[in-house]
């Protein structure tokens, strides 16, 4: 299968590479140009612009074209369609890879000739080595045409689903960040009682022996483990605030819609907004983003 990819960031990189590494044929473009030429370096064949992108994959064959984005959510994603509307048909698959509103991913399928699947994608930049976890929202026929390129990108098969109709993809991931919210503040809770508690821990050495056999064993409390490996037992100095929030906001306004309460993932998000007074539980969630996304950390000034 031949794919476009445009947006050749962090992640967009992971999709090409792994797309590639799979026996795919690739068609890469970013604004940045030596970003462009990094992935054909790769094995991938640059393209000049977006327009250009779609001319290449449909060049030469009655094959249309399957493109995916990896831009930032928002204005990019949008810029992005409607320079590449006038090209799409309705034979032709746009994937949103991106972290995008379901809402917005509803008016996005409505509004494009083409069939538009909005992708919820988990895993950051590990997913480099072991492969995302992708949440498909759209037209059942698209999904299973590109079902070759998602066993690619995802862990495999078992990696990735059809979750329903149009923006349901992102509805699963913006729930999937809320409930990442609510564990990364457990976690931090947590460790902060042992910070401050009774004994002198070693919280590496907790996290360790808690991620071998212990009921909340999981990813996050491995990189709790790597986050005290690294900056050690206080953390130290990374600053008290956590960046982030607006999948946990998008989380939350959608619970009050539907009068479903989400006490957990509210106080989570709460604790990301409250920057007053210096705790020791928002210090290690804001370690924990960068472990799993390679988020920038906040440094406390000397």
């Amino acid at each position: 299968m031949q794919l476009g990819v445009i947006g050749l960031g962090r992640m967009g990189r992971i999709v090409v590479d792994r797309v590639l590494d799979a026996g795919h044929d690739v068609v890469a473009f970013d604004l940045d140009a030596e970003a462009t030429a990094a992935a054909a370096e790769a094995g991938a064949e640059p393209a000049d612009s977006v327009a250009d992108l779609y001319d290449r994959l449909v060049s030469g064959s009655t094959e249309a074209a399957r493109i995916w984005l990896m831009v930032p959510a928002g204005d990019a994603v949008d810029a992005t369609l409607d320079e590449l509307e006038p090209h799409l048909g309705p034979d032709d698959v746009v994937v949103d890879g991106g972290n995008s509103y379901f809402e917005d991913s509803v008016r996005r399928a409505e509004a494009t000739d083409a069939a538009y699947l909005d992708c919820g994608t988990s895993g950051g930049p590990a997913g480099a080595d072991l492969g995302f976890s992708l949440m498909v929202g759209g037209r059942e026929w698209a999904y299973e045409e590109l079902t070759p390129v998602f066993d690619a990108v995802a862990t495999g098969p078992d990696g990735h689903d059809r979750m329903g109709p149009a923006g349901s993809g992102h509805y699963v991931k913006m729930v999937h960040n809320g409930v990442e919210y609510a564990l990364m503040q457990a976690y931090g809770e947590g460790f902060e009682l042992l910070h401050r508690g009774r004994y002198d821990l070693d919280l590496e050495a907790v996290a360790r022996t808690w991620n071998n056999g212990a009921v909340i064993r999981s990813w996050l409390l491995e990189l709790c483990e790597e986050a005290f490996r690294e900056e050690g037992n206080d953390l130290g100095d990374v600053a008290d605030r956590v960046e982030g929030g607006s999948t946990g906001t998008w989380t939350v306004r959608e619970a009050l819609e539907q009068e479903v309460p989400v006490p957990l993932i509210y106080q989570a998000l709460a604790e990301r907004f409250d920057s007053r007074g210096e705790r020791f539980g928002r210090r290690l969630a804001s370690r924990l983003r960068y472990g799993f996304g390679r988020h920038e950390v906040p440094r406390r000034e000397e």
